[in-house]
């Protein structure tokens, strides 16, 4: 049985994504018929929503050009996605100010319907999410990255190098990637003469400069990068192989980590890294059962690991 207010919304909606629809079409989204559709829009009507029609053979209905909807009508799993994606954001690796996250939370479960509310506050209360490094950027380095990317803006960068040395580039921004644990930004360097990835934690100092630059748009961002990234010299190939059907496995480890290989003991990983700490630290975290099989040095790893985890226990 469907509630008529929540029918009338949806028409609501409608109109704000596809201004122009018919009756019938509306009809068709709706299983219901026309006659219904009318008693909706003028219900529309009757609350200020200026609804208008068009008729003739290709008329339709539309909001009036200019006004201004009430912002933030989810429904349930609108909602939930959004909550998730904003209580997910420790995953994605970046710095996020706890009192902005918490701040939007407030706003959106505050204008949500009660019944609503309470699911999603319901699976907020059961739900812990955590990130396992701390070299994140913060927000605002990748906004003013992303601004620089999309103005098509030359970059001023002091960038450290793995050994520590520290030189002065511009760059043309292109694109940023999360890949394993770390953020990166693509771009054609003019120092080396060639597109580099340039990892967020090493980049001490970024300044927008006055100065644009023509794109190729025939450059592949996303390509370029896990084709670099996957073949950059690295410290350790860790291999692990876990203890269960490779369905569980890919559920909890990403495509982009590494390469699975279905064995008849297991499923075997192979992830290239170069902190073996770290590596220790996401593995434990996955919930997978698996035996560690490279490099030796994973097994102290592991140790280390443990005893960080005591020491923080009986702290």
């Amino acid at each position: 049985m469907y509630h008529p207010t929540g029918r009338v919304l949806t028409v609501l909606e409608l109109l704000q994504s596809r201004p122009g629809l018919t009756g019938p079409e509306i009809a068709a989204r709706l299983e219901t018929d026309v006659r219904t559709v009318r008693r909706y829009v003028t219900k529309l009507q009757d609350v200020g929503i200026p609804v208008e029609a068009s008729p003739g053979r290709y008329g339709g209905y539309r909001l009036r050009p200019g006004y201004k909807l009430p912002p933030l009508l989810f429904n349930e799993q609108e909602a939930a996605a959004i909550v998730l994606g904003l209580m997910g954001s420790a995953w994605l690796e970046v710095q996020q100010s706890p009192v902005a996250v918490e701040g939007a939370l407030s706003k959106i479960t505050r204008v949500l319907p009660q019944e609503v509310r309470e699911r999603v506050e319901a699976m907020c209360s059961v739900m812990v999410l955590s990130t396992l490094d701390d070299t994140r950027p913060g927000a605002a380095c990748l906004m003013l990255l992303g601004e620089a990317v999309q103005a098509r803006q030359c970059l001023r960068l002091e960038y450290s190098s793995e050994k520590g040395e520290v030189t002065v580039r511009v760059v043309e921004p292109y694109g940023l990637v999360g890949f394993q644990g770390k953020w990166y930004l693509v771009g054609y360097c003019r120092l080396r003469k060639d597109f580099r990835t340039f990892r967020l934690d090493r980049i001490q100092v970024a300044r927008p400069t006055e100065e644009r630059f023509e794109k190729d748009c025939s450059f592949d961002v996303r390509g370029y990068a896990i084709k670099h990234l996957q073949n950059y010299p690295v410290n350790y190939r860790l291999r692990v192989l876990f203890k269960a059907p490779m369905s569980k496995v890919r559920d909890r480890i990403p495509a982009s980590l590494g390469t699975l290989t279905q064995r008849r003991d297991g499923v075997l990983l192979e992830w290239p890294i170069d902190d073996l700490n770290y590596g220790a630290r996401y593995l434990l975290s996955r919930g997978v059962p698996f035996a560690a099989v490279d490099p030796p040095e994973l097994r102290d790893a592991f140790h280390r690991v443990a005893s960080e985890a005591e020491a923080i226990a009986c702290g």
